[in-house]
């Protein structure tokens, strides 16, 4: 991926997440989907009042993508309002572990995760480092 590729991504990720709807834990999150063919999905997260019904803004994303035909994806950007883990610092917003472990059933181990705290402030992480030994069904890791 080159600067430009992921500054659009974040700048997308960022748009998104003037659109979720978090009225109860006021965590606003936005993700950028970047297709193997140069298409971007975006997601949000969408909560609801039965909070295991939510869903996070990256399946968000990936749903719209799969949806549309796509099957193969390159990279993800995710953003949100507040900080992580106030009490550690943390500034990104990292994606969950049902997050993580659903990006494996389409995505490689050098797919690239990008958390943005700002458009000019992220960090990038493979699939493989935030998910290892993911679980497959018929065995293959990442």
């Amino acid at each position: 991926m080159n600067e430009q590729e992921i500054k659009n991504l974040i700048d997308s990720a960022f748009e998104a997440k003037k659109n979720a709807y978090a009225p109860y834990s006021g965590y606003y999150v936005g993700a950028a989907l970047l297709t193997e063919d140069g298409t971007v999905f975006t997601g949000v997260n969408v909560e609801n009042s039965s909070f295991p019904v939510g869903v996070c803004a990256e399946r968000s994303a990936f749903a719209a993508a799969v949806s549309k035909g796509h099957r193969k994806f390159t990279a993800i950007c995710i953003t949100s309002t507040k900080t992580v883990n106030p009490l550690a610092g943390d500034k990104y917003c990292m994606p969950c572990g049902m997050c993580r472990q659903f990006m494996t059933e389409f995505c490689t181990g050098d797919f690239k995760i990008i958390t943005a705290a700002s458009p000019d402030d992220y960090q990038t992480y493979t699939l493989s480092t935030l998910m290892p030994g993911a679980f497959m069904l018929f065995g293959t890791t990442l």
